[in-house]
């Protein structure tokens, strides 16, 4: 089997072979979510000896989880936080730049009812006080649009905004409720596979840096502090401490760094009392997403995002995704995020107000075809509205015994890149280094070496479509799908034996492309292959067919057993039944 520069097989024993011989490292990560794996490769190129562990899959948690937008945060500007909407905006153009094979322009409407509606509540909200707003008029839009385009000046790439007005809304969108008198148009950024972004950052800095080392399923058992030398245990100052881990085998194996950092999301403060440390930084809201079958709708959004309030004041979205639609969220607080499901009310809640939207269009339960949830990190509140709650990111700082340890609490996808460059150059001058490469130009993954022009795009189609037996839609398929590292996936698939057969239960994927995916990228279960390193859960097209031929596929790969392949499929219908609202049925 033909295998990629810079992997092997082998890499997760490596790893283990290497904290056995030597556990000291200069920086260990708890959490392999987007703020963790974002920090993980900034310090991984500057060349900084990191580990970073996740009791679950990379980027499994939230991180997997949310709306898919890669936004500046309009109504942020109604809270007055200016400075995470200009952030948020520069972070947004530069993903456009950096992972544009994940990251595309969103083009957003946003239906306005009234011409004046929405100023006072509007006042209120930036004064910091509680106020509901169930209607955002025509003259408050505009003023927030014009904001929004003078935040996302820095590295623009898209058009400012505009809007309709009377007739023109009706033809844009024919079912869309009678009231509505304007349609402002403006643009934001959406992310197809956060899930598989987040793997490429954990992907680009084990590339960058040999001692960069990177472990999924693996749980912390233990902390202890070291004393000085000289002085006996539990009395006085310590020098080090050594944390105990176990992985997905069982092997246990210890760690001592010179500073840890907690990037739990939601887990936090869970994290925090097993080192010892108890901390109320977190005070997290779930928030529920639909993937619907809708073609109606799919039809007049026109590759759009509506953006729109409802008489609750809540803000929804609903925009095209794959071949369905996507509608979020909801914004509700818990205490437990390993119990956060999209529960059946929360369901109706969002279709519900869809239909507010689309009166006339029959929209039930019968069309929801997948949903998920996550809960967002953000800092603990006692806001009675949970949508008030800052989404700005902080850093905390407690000590196991003299070494620090930092909790990195809040923030949104989209700033990931911003917060980790803040936290790395911190944790850069602890360690009384400097920063040798920055990021904010840097590509991602799939990103790195992508054909931006019509030109370049030629090309490399030509050259990718050599490779997939003169198949130039395959070549166009892996390019969306895995960017430029889509032409390794392709020489993977042209060595390996039926590496070009398509799967029976999924003819747009390769053989050889599932058994790259097992080998290359950290793959230890079937569901990371089908929920987070491809799209397949995601655009709805789990099937119990699909299970099974995907699960046959990796268990050649990786060496499973029968026995270990009913358990992954038993696993993974637990998955989709109990987390995504799917029964998979039999075969």
């Amino acid at each position: 089997m033909k295998v990629h520069d810079g992997d092997t097989p082998t890499r997760r024993q490596a790893t283990r072979e290497r904290l056995a011989n030597d556990p000291n490292v200069e920086v260990l990560i708890i959490g392999a979510g987007i703020n963790g794996a974002g920090l993980f490769r900034d310090l991984a190129l500057q060349g900084v000896d990191v580990l970073i562990v996740d009791k679950q899959d990379f980027c499994a948690g939230a991180s997997a989880a949310p709306s898919r937008l890669i936004h500046g945060g309009l109504k942020y500007l109604e809270t007055g936080e200016f400075r995470l909407v200009a952030q948020s905006t520069r972070e947004r153009n530069l993903l456009l730049r950096n992972a544009p094979h994940v990251v595309h322009p969103l083009r957003t409407a946003m239906p306005t009812h009234s011409w004046f509606g929405g100023i006072w509540p509007s006042l209120k909200r930036f004064l910091r006080r509680p106020a509901k707003i169930d209607d955002r008029g025509v003259l408050i839009s505009e003023v927030g649009l014009t904001l929004y385009d003078f935040f996302g000046r820095h590295f623009r790439s898209m058009p400012r905004h505009s809007v309709l007005f009377g007739r023109r809304v009706r033809e844009s969108l024919p079912d869309v409720r009678d009231d509505v008198k304007a349609l402002h148009t403006y643009y934001d950024a959406a992310i197809t596979q956060a899930e598989r972004l987040g793997f490429e950052l954990i992907d680009d800095g084990c590339r960058a840096h040999r001692g960069a080392l990177a472990l999924n399923y693996t749980s912390l058992d233990s902390v202890a502090l070291e004393p000085l030398a000289g002085q006996p245990a539990g009395e006085g100052d310590t020098e080090g401490v050594t944390l105990s881990f176990t992985d997905a085998e069982g092997d246990a194996f210890e760690v001592r760094p010179r500073i840890v950092i907690n990037a739990g999301g939601a887990w936090i403060d869970e994290i925090n009392r097993l080192l010892g440390r108890e901390t109320a930084y977190i005070g997290g809201t779930k928030g529920g997403h639909l993937i619907v079958d809708v073609p109606e709708i799919r039809r007049q959004l026109d590759g759009r995002m509506i953006y729109f309030g409802t008489p609750d004041g809540r803000i929804c979205l609903i925009y095209p995704f794959m071949q369905h639609v996507l509608v979020g969220a909801t914004d509700i607080r818990c205490d437990d995020p390993d119990r956060a499901v999209c529960d059946d009310d929360e369901r109706d809640y969002m279709l519900e107000a869809v239909r507010y939207l689309f009166p006339d269009l029959d929209i039930g339960a019968e069309r929801v075809r997948y949903r998920y949830s996550g809960v967002r990190p953000l800092p603990r509140s006692d806001a009675d509205d949970p949508g008030q709650i800052s989404r700005d990111h902080a850093v905390r700082e407690d000590r196991l015994g003299e070494t620090p340890l930092l909790s990195l609490v809040g923030g949104k996808w989209t700033t990931f890149r911003g917060f980790a460059a803040e936290v790395a150059d911190d944790v850069l001058a602890r360690l009384e280094r400097r920063r040798d490469l920055s990021t904010e130009q840097l590509a991602i993954g799939g990103g790195h070496d992508y054909p931006h022009d019509e030109a370049a795009r030629d090309v490399w189609l030509s050259r990718v479509a050599a490779a997939c037996a003169g198949d130039r839609r395959r070549a166009i398929v892996l390019l969306e799908r895995y960017g430029s590292r889509g032409e390794a996936v392709a020489a993977h698939c042209a060595a390996c034996t039926e590496g070009q057969q398509p799967l029976a239960s999924l003819p747009d994927y390769r053989v050889g492309e599932i058994d790259f995916v097992c080998r290359f990228e950290r793959v230890e279960r079937l569901a990371d292959v089908l929920f987070r390193r491809l799209p397949i859960a995601l655009s709805a097209r789990l099937t119990a067919a699909v299970v099974e031929d995907v699960a046959m596929h990796c268990g050649t790969a990786l060496g499973w057993s029968a026995a270990r392949r009913e358990a992954e499929v038993a696993r993974v219908h637990t998955i989709a039944r109990e987390q995504h609202g799917v029964a998979l049925g039999s075969a």
